[in-house]
């Protein structure tokens, strides 16, 4: 199993060795990627070495950096069909603002390559709340995937002009954001999230969260647009007395949408995350 060592010529094997004389301060700027060229069978057993790998990373440097955080990936869903993808981006960034007064993030969104956006929250609950209102809050017709990894983050260059970061939690987002692709257009077409950790504790909460991601995804995916901006109204604590003056309709009528489209269970859902302290 050969692994590569960015920033470095020589290959290292995933050997407990190398990982028993490697420095905490080095770990934190390695990054192991998957040969493609292999077969089958031998880049299975490879994702699994490099699986085990990561989580010996974990343990490495666990010491200098005890808090882990949740790392997010987002891309846009068939951006080269947009008319306007400036102004889907836009739209976008601006779901992330107005999500963001409800819930404190570790290091707010920024763009990278392409469509992608990346940021940073303190916590599962967090991150689980605010991708839920970016979905609702996006105009028809824009939509967004998105890959959650707990772990560890660093700064690779401080010195950079942008944001570069490695680690854990990076490597286990974009694993999750590659899984959400692979389900979305495989047997999970509504599917827009899935979530990665490697904390051996933490096996059954990775189950939890991706079945209630599975479910969210699924009601979002199915509502209509005035669905979506009630269920984001009453998930930021709006009123259905203000939400009915907004869409000229009566109040009778919201409480009637959101408990057809699955607005009302989404929000009891997030109550119960919120109650459970999801960290």
């Amino acid at each position: 199993m050969t692994f590569i060592r960015r920033g470095a010529s020589n290959t290292l094997e995933a050997s407990p060795g190398w990982l028993r004389g490697a420095r905490p301060s080095s770990v934190r700027r390695s990054r192991c990627i998957l040969r493609r060229d292999l077969p089958p069978l031998e880049r299975s057993r490879q994702k699994l070495a490099q699986k085990r790998l990561y989580s010996c990373l974990n343990k490495l440097y666990a010491y200098e950096m005890p808090n882990s955080v949740i790392a997010l990936i987002v891309d846009i869903v068939k951006s080269r069909e947009l008319s306007d993808r400036v102004g889907a981006q836009r739209s976008i960034r601006e779901a992330f603002a107005q999500a963001h007064g409800t819930r404190p993030m570790h290091r707010p969104l920024w763009p990278t390559v392409g469509d992608e956006f990346q940021a940073v929250f303190h916590t599962l609950g967090d991150a689980l709340l605010t991708t839920s209102l970016v979905r609702l809050l996006l105009p028809e017709g824009v939509d967004c995937r998105f890959g959650l990894g707990r772990g560890i983050t660093a700064d690779v260059d401080e010195l950079a002009p942008g944001a570069i970061q490695d680690g854990t939690a990076w490597w286990n987002a974009r694993e999750a954001i590659e899984e959400t692709h692979h389900r979305e257009h495989g047997t999970d077409p509504y599917l827009r999230s899935w979530f990665v950790s490697d904390e051996a504790k933490a096996a059954g909460e990775a189950s939890l969260v991706n079945g209630f991601l599975l479910l969210r995804d699924a009601s979002i995916s199915a509502m209509s647009p005035r669905a979506r901006r009630l269920t984001a109204g009453v998930l930021l604590g709006v009123s259905q007395t203000e939400l009915a003056r907004r869409e000229k309709i009566t109040q009778s009528a919201v409480s009637q949408s959101l408990r057809r489209s699955g607005g009302s269970a989404l929000l009891a859902a997030h109550q119960e995350l919120e109650k459970g302290m999801l960290r």
